[in-house]
């Protein structure tokens, strides 16, 4: 039941910017541990890397127990909901829509918040393209791998994914500085989304409007760059009617990566946008059903 009422209230109240404004999130407080220890052990070798994720992990696993300890259930409730990301997601994604609607400009601004590819070239499809790429990873990592991560193994389950997942979200590149060290930190990320993403993808389906066969998404996820992220793109993509991926720019660089659903349209819009967060909507509404089967078995 605590994972029920932690979804209730993630959806329901988000991210309160006063609360945050005053003391560190979570996340954040998980964000400068990462790189502590970056600075500290980076050495430009897998070994450190991996030591760096065995202590990120460890911490997490005893800080999970010590707060499971605690006598009743609010706490999980309350330490579940700052960790999970519906509401925030879909806010940041609606943004985008509602921004592109007053011009590209302001379209450009908004997806920067939530896409790390270069935004100054793009155009307003592009614009719109990464708005529903971002929501449809995050409503995987944010939402869905929480959730069966905190459904699996409760709080410790929980901080251990979600410590996994910041690490490999900053040191997890493939740069000259990170290759090497953050290469622990990428590999257990992907172990740790490999279920999830694939639930995302089967939520994605199950609500979307327009259904294709299984092994399409199967397909396209495979034309992707990543091994989980293209699940939710893939399960997303058709339920728009739109393509998905495909070229963008990385600092300076452009990658000419293939399209997700390439026979789709390549003029996603705002209205698109709209679409998929009300898809990001359902999908979480499936989740939160499951979520309560588990809790009344």
């Amino acid at each position: 039941m605590a994972l029920v009422l932690a979804m209730v209230l993630d959806a329901a109240f988000g991210e309160p910017k006063w609360l945050w404004d005053r003391v560190a999130h979570p996340a954040v407080m998980m964000g400068r541990a990462v790189g502590w220890l970056d600075q500290r052990l980076n050495n430009r070798t897998r070994g450190a890397g991996v030591i760096a994720v065995v202590v990120l992990t460890f911490g997490a696993l005893v800080l999970g127990l010590i707060l499971w300890a605690i006598p009743g259930f609010w706490v999980e409730v309350i330490v579940g909901a700052i960790l999970l990301a519906q509401r925030s997601l879909v806010q940041h994604v609606q943004a985008v829509a509602d921004a592109l609607r007053v011009s590209v400009s302001d379209g450009r601004q908004a997806v920067a918040m939530i896409v790390g590819r270069d935004v100054r070239g793009m155009d307003g499809p592009a614009v719109a393209r990464g708005a529903i790429e971002s929501g449809a990873e995050n409503l995987s990592d944010g939402v869905i791998a929480p959730v069966f991560w905190f459904a699996l193994a409760g709080l410790p389950g929980l901080l251990i994914y979600k410590v996994v997942n910041t690490a490999d979200s900053m040191i997890g590149y493939r740069t000259e500085k990170h290759a090497a060290f953050g290469w622990a930190a990428a590999k257990l990320d992907d172990v740790l989304n490999w279920i999830p993403a694939r639930i995302t993808a089967l939520f994605i389906w199950c609500v979307a409007p327009n259904k294709v066969a299984v092994a399409d998404i199967k397909r396209d996820a495979a034309l992707h760059r990543s091994p989980n992220a293209g699940w939710p793109e893939a399960a997303m993509a058709p339920a728009l009617g739109v393509s998905l991926s495909g070229p963008r720019s990385y600092e300076g660089v452009q990658q000419d990566f293939p399209w997700v659903n390439p026979n789709g349209r390549k003029d996603a819009g705002p209205d698109d946008v709209d679409h998929s967060v009300n898809i990001l909507w359902k999908a979480w509404g499936v989740a939160l059903g499951c979520a309560v089967v588990i809790a009344l078995l």
